[in-house]
C-alpha cells in the first residue's frame, strides 16, 4: 500500500512538472530582425494607434533595471533598450471577459519592444500569449483573436 501511494505521488509529481515545462516554454512569443530600436518603436505605436487604440501607459523597463540595480548592487545589465507600451481594445477585451470574467488577467494588452547586450543590434518585439486551459470555446475564440491582434502588431512593428 505505501509503495502504491508513493508512485502516485511520484506520477503526481512529474505531471506537474511536465505541465510546468511546457507552460513555460510556450507563454511568449518573440519576433526578431536587425533594425534600429526607435524605429521599430515608433512602428510599434503607430501599429497600435492605427487600429483606433489608446496607449494607456509606457514602461521605460531597462532604464528602470539599470537605476534600481545600482541601488540594490547588481550590475548585470539585461537590455541596452526595453520598453513596454500597455493599450486596449474594447471590443476585444469585453469580448473577452464576456466569455469569462477571469480573463480580466489578460488586461492590458502588452507589447515588449528589447534590444540585448549579446545581440545589440537585433531589436526583438514581445507579447504574452493569452493562455487560458480548460477555456470555454467563447473565451478560446475570443483569445484567439487578441493573439492575432497581438501578432499583427509585432509583425508590423519589425516592417
Amino acid at each position: 500500500m505505501k509503495r502504491l501511494i508513493a508512485l502516485r505521488a511520484g506520477l503526481f509529481g512529474l505531471l506537474l512538472l511536465s505541465q510546468a515545462a511546457f507552460a513555460a516554454g510556450d507563454f511568449a512569443v518573440v519576433l526578431s530582425k536587425k533594425a534600429k530600436f526607435d524605429e521599430v518603436r515608433e512602428n510599434a505605436v503607430m501599429a497600435i494607434e492605427n487600429r483606433g487604440m489608446k496607449i494607456d501607459h509606457q514602461s521605460y523597463i531597462a532604464d528602470m533595471l539599470e537605476r534600481t540595480g545600482r541601488d540594490i548592487g547588481l550590475t548585470r545589465q539585461v537590455y541596452l533598450r526595453g520598453d513596454q507600451i500597455q493599450f486596449c481594445k474594447a471590443d476585444l477585451s469585453r469580448a473577452m471577459m464576456e466569455a469569462d470574467p477571469r480573463n480580466m488577467v489578460f488586461c492590458p494588452f502588452i507589447i515588449n519592444i528589447y534590444v540585448t547586450p549579446d545581440k545589440p543590434d537585433v531589436v526583438n518585439v514581445a507579447y504574452r500569449k493569452p493562455l487560458a486551459p480548460g477555456a470555454n470555446k467563447a473565451s478560446k475564440k475570443a483569445l484567439a483573436d487578441i493573439e492575432k491582434m497581438l501578432h499583427e502588431i509585432a509583425r508590423e512593428a519589425l516592417q
